[in-house]
């Protein structure tokens, strides 16, 4: 007995340093940009001591530790195809029952696969999945809320907005939505004000709501991470589609301070050159052929840009492929509008 103690003992210490690496990883990678990137730097060692302790353990436990960590790596550094096929290769190998099912929650697996989708650009099949996983998560737990947003997302990148309203409405008529966080609840008000961007209810109670809910979006953490980004292209958007031209200046200003702030790292080149994109569009006086002609050097090294990293905290809510089509679309039919009006009014005076 105590010879089986002894080598419990020691199995339980290998098991307790993969924990603590594994929590050290964790409290970095939640908070601030720049600690994301610090902790970035160090993972290569922590993976190469976790792999390790693992081939000596041969543990549930390091065997999870050891997973989450090169999940965050990936996560970290936006390497979402390797994320695919490592959640695929868990899932199959938990199939095989080469893995503990009573103690691996495949909710998480799952998760990562569809998000990973989201960020490979594989709307549709992403979407599939989604569908397929959703019956997992029960509707009171706080994991439903953040698969609903992945699910969301899928949507509104494969161009299904009917669907995204739908899955909004869902979260919205969910019991427990006023017990998340506000800037939680913030960031479904900001999914509404794409949706509404996108595809305008003409009711005059939507449009005003959407109005203020434009004008008064907050910003949703002070080191300028995360969704700030996306708030700005849709105020720019707002205003350029009501020609609200001292509206417009005052968030082209805001652009140009963001991307010289915010902006100068490799890892944000897509929000690098979808800013300048939009200010091509003040640039060419909001002529849509002259900026569909300009924009299309920009547009093509958008396309093969690479989507960064959770280190770099950046989310498109619509890629920036797809707007930059309805910033065009914006752009002809205020030309339209325009060119109506003038011959209104050559037929008034004539």
């Amino acid at each position: 007995m105590n010879k089986q103690l002894n080598e419990l003992q020691k199995l339980l210490e290998l098991e307790d340093e993969a924990e603590q690496l594994y929590y050290e990883i964790k409290v970095f990678s939640q908070h601030k940009v720049r600690w994301r990137q610090f902790i970035l730097k160090q993972l290569p060692d922590y993976l190469e001591r976790l792999e390790a302790l693992h081939k000596k353990a041969k543990s549930y436990n390091t065997f999870y530790f050891l997973y989450v960590t090169k999940m965050s790596r990936e996560e970290l550094t936006g390497n979402y195809e390797e994320i695919i096929r490592l959640t695929t290769a868990t899932d199959k190998a938990l199939k095989q029952g080469k893995i503990n099912e009573k103690r691996f929650d495949k909710r998480f697996n799952n998760y990562m696969s569809v998000y990973a989708h989201l960020q490979c650009r594989r709307a549709e099949k992403g979407l599939q999945l989604a569908e397929e996983y959703f019956k997992d998560f029960h509707y009171s737990s706080g994991n439903w809320f953040y698969y609903l947003e992945i699910y969301l997302l899928l949507a509104m990148h494969a161009a299904q907005y009917g669907q995204a309203y739908d899955l909004l409405q869902q979260a919205r008529r969910n019991p427990y939505y006023r017990k998340q966080r506000p800037a939680a609840q913030q960031r479904w008000e900001l999914y509404e004000a794409y949706i509404q961007l996108i595809q305008p209810e003409q009711s005059p109670l939507k449009m005003r709501h959407f109005a203020q809910l434009v004008q008064t979006v907050p910003d949703y953490s002070r080191d300028k991470q995360g969704y700030n980004v996306a708030i700005l292209i849709l105020q720019f958007l707002y205003f350029l589609r009501r020609r609200d031209i001292e509206g417009l200046l005052a968030r082209l200003e805001g652009l140009r301070k963001y991307e010289q702030r915010h902006l100068r790292n490799p890892a944000t080149l897509r929000s690098q050159l979808f800013f300048r994109m939009l200010l091509l569009t003040v640039k060419e006086n909001f002529v849509s052929q002259a900026c569909e002609q300009k924009a299309q050097p920009l547009l093509e090294r958008l396309k093969v840009a690479p989507q960064p990293g959770e280190a770099y905290g950046e989310i498109e809510i619509i890629p920036y492929e797809n707007l930059w089509l309805f910033t065009l679309d914006i752009l002809r039919k205020l030309e339209a509008e325009q060119t109506a009006a003038e011959h209104a009014s050559r037929s008034y005076v004539g």
